[in-house]
């Protein structure tokens, strides 16, 4: 047996293993109020601000605090003004991940305050170990996506796609078609955060978006940030009249069986959007067929979209909507 067939016997164990895990009870009582709420008339609610609104909008001048050096987008973070924090990421992530918030609050889910910014001018700016290439000879930082980081707020863990409170809930199962809806194929753990308010309140937030709208797929393959590779993308890959699979490819190239530890956390990824209840992924998408086309334009607006670029995504958003809802 080749070095590669053993690699690839116990990659696919592991996968096996981890996919046959039961749901975990080791949590304390925890109600679906952690994940999600009800937004009331969706249809009124204001996506060009989103989750924050205009009172939490980041209001300058900006001073620099320290650079980020973790994930794979630049970052660093600020202070604005009001003595509010900031993380500013740079990058292609930056402009889907804003958009990415917004339609995810506007389903119940709770998301980070991101607002984008085209231009972004930060006093006392450091030269960066990553993302030189946005920022300009006179200091002003290019395409900046600025999430606050609340003062109330404490993050306490992570949690993951297939042990957590919620398996088996419409809730959770909504949030899984979100991430194919959204063509979101960053899946890890690590991207799941678990806060504790300061009220005592506990919430349950994918706190990282931005491999949104694009291309699932491979690391080859795979986009993000990308209005062709989004508009012929696939979403719906197979329904019965109990169940519904949604696309979502995630497994690495057979070269990187080298890691088998990495091959199977991300084949095992593709499994969020599988095996989901039909009447789970209709409810979602009856939730989202009350935004107007204006609201879904205004999350590509502020996300920093040009009029073209916006009406494609739009678009595409649409037509999943109303698969969801037709289903």
């Amino acid at each position: 047996m080749t070095s590669l067939s053993r690699l690839t016997i116990f990659a696919l164990t592991a996968w096996s293993v981890n996919a046959a895990k039961a749901p975990s009870t080791d949590f304390p009582n925890v109600t679906t109020s952690a994940l999600w709420q009800d937004r009331g008339d969706v249809g009124k609610l204001d996506l060009f601000n989103g989750p924050g609104g205009k009172d939490h909008q980041p209001q300058g001048p900006f001073k620099f605090l320290r650079e980020d050096k973790e994930g794979t987008s630049p970052k660093f973070d600020v202070v604005d003004a009001k003595g509010k924090r900031w993380r500013v990421k740079m990058g292609e992530e930056s402009q889907a991940e804003t958009a990415a918030t917004r339609l995810l609050w506007a389903a119940g889910y709770y998301a980070d305050y991101d607002y984008y910014q085209r231009e972004l001018r930060v006093d006392g700016m450091e030269k960066l170990h990553r993302g030189e290439k946005f920022v300009t000879p006179d200091g002003v930082i290019t395409g900046a996506r600025l999430e606050l980081k609340p003062s109330g707020q404490k993050k306490v863990g992570n949690w993951d796609w297939f042990r957590n409170p919620f398996v088996g809930t419409q809730e959770l199962d909504g949030l899984r078609v979100m991430m194919a809806l959204v063509n979101n194929w960053d899946l890890k753990t690590v991207n799941n955060s678990i806060y504790r308010e300061k009220s005592g309140g506990i919430r349950y937030v994918v706190s990282d978006m931005g491999a949104s709208f694009g291309k699932t797929g491979n690391p080859a393959t795979r986009s993000k940030n990308d209005f062709r590779d989004y508009y012929h993308s696939h979403f719906i890959e197979k329904e019965t009249p109990e169940k519904v699979d949604f696309f979502m490819k995630s497994r690495p190239l057979a070269i990187q069986m080298v890691d088998p530890a990495n091959y199977a956390k991300r084949t095992h990824m593709e499994g969020v959007t599988k095996n989901i209840p039909r009447a789970h992924a209709k409810w979602l998408g009856q939730i989202l067929a009350q935004l107007s086309d204006a609201q879904i334009t205004d999350c590509f607006k502020a996300a920093g979209y040009g009029p073209d670029d916006a009406a494609i995504f739009v678009g595409v958003v649409r037509e999943r909507i109303n698969a969801l809802a037709g289903l």
